[in-house]
């Protein structure tokens, strides 16, 4: 696929072969490819909650039978899964998981494996913290496992530096990328919105700014809002309620109406400017399409000012200028 068609957004398969059927999710993996898509993101514990057994793994299953029945897709595309978060057993989520020592990284990664029938990946994500487990005994772990890249969700930075340094220190390739809930609109300090059940899961202006200093790339999840954005029967959630959405939102109108697009999906191509790749967990292929086009619209520099500077104060400059 040439390099210039490739869309920046990433699919997210979390509820196919669950509450999206077989059928929907080959229709939107279908999609997805024809019109330029390459990452498509899973994990091992997708969706425990929604599955009839309490487990993980119907997700991973279903894209090992898309890839089995398209034939040559699998280089089209860039495979990325999470462990450490699926239940010990059904119901023990979250307290009881299985986490991510080294035995349970090595036995996971290789049921994720066997479920997509592929013999590596092109992207494994920690998908949460562990402190029971030292992060340097994670890091060894990963050495050793056919992984393209390593790449951590929902962890303060200090345990992301730690990790790094250690695979420097042993010789093994760092953690090159972060995934965490990210939008337009800020949730008030001290929540967290619908969805996201990590303490350090909402991105920072200091985790963003860790991953530019050290070009990591950066995932969003849920960067919609489920829809809430354009859709009036799903009101934003009750943590953006604040003076500060007020004016983010009017900024939003102003530049949808310009760029005659939805919020939706200038929310998409805001991210993208501030070096922010979007995930889309859709189930519609009009949701697909619609984020597709998202990601392609571009901006004006004012239009992204104008988004950027609303609800936000300036920063000391950190450089000193002698």
């Amino acid at each position: 696929m040439a390099e210039e068609m490739q869309s920046p957004l990433v699919l997210g398969a979390m509820m196919f072969g669950t509450t999206v059927d077989e059928q929907t999710s080959f229709a939107l993996l279908d999609r997805f490819v024809e019109r330029g898509g390459v990452w498509i993101d899973t994990a091992d514990c997708y969706a425990f909650w929604a599955s009839d057994s309490g487990r993980g793994g119907d997700s991973e299953r279903l894209l090992g039978r898309w890839l089995a029945a398209r034939p040559g897709v699998r280089d089209r595309v860039r495979i990325a899964t999470k462990v450490g978060a699926e239940p010990i057993e059904p119901g023990s989520a979250p307290l009881r998981r299985e986490g991510l020592s080294p035995k349970a990284v090595r036995a996971a990664f290789a049921g994720s494996l066997d479920r997509m029938g592929i013999d590596h990946v092109d992207l494994l994500w920690l998908h949460q913290e562990d402190r029971s487990t030292p992060i340097e005994q994670t890091v060894e772990a990963l050495a050793g496992l056919p992984a393209d890249r390593f790449g951590v969700s929902n962890h303060p930075t200090w345990l992301v530096e730690r990790g790094r340094a250690h695979a420097r220190a042993i010789g093994t390739r760092p953690f090159d990328a972060l995934q965490l809930n990210a939008t337009y609109l800020r949730p008030r300090p001290g929540t967290l919105p619908p969805g996201v059940v990590h303490r350090f899961g909402v991105l920072s202006d200091e985790q963003a700014d860790y991953a530019a200093e050290h070009r990591m790339d950066l995932w969003a999840y849920t960067p919609l809002l489920s829809g809430a954005y354009d859709n009036p029967a799903k009101p934003i959630p009750e943590v953006y309620d604040h003076p500060g959405t007020t004016t983010r939102l009017k900024a939003l109108d102003e530049v949808a109406a310009e760029a005659e697009a939805t919020r939706g999906q200038v929310v998409l191509a805001w991210l993208l400017s501030r070096g922010i790749r979007p995930m889309l967990g859709g189930s519609k292929l009009g949701q697909l399409d619609s984020a597709l086009d998202g990601v392609a619209l571009k901006l004006s520099d004012d239009q992204l000012r104008r988004l950027t500077s609303a609800d936000h104060s300036p920063w000391a400059d950190p450089y000193a200028h002698p």
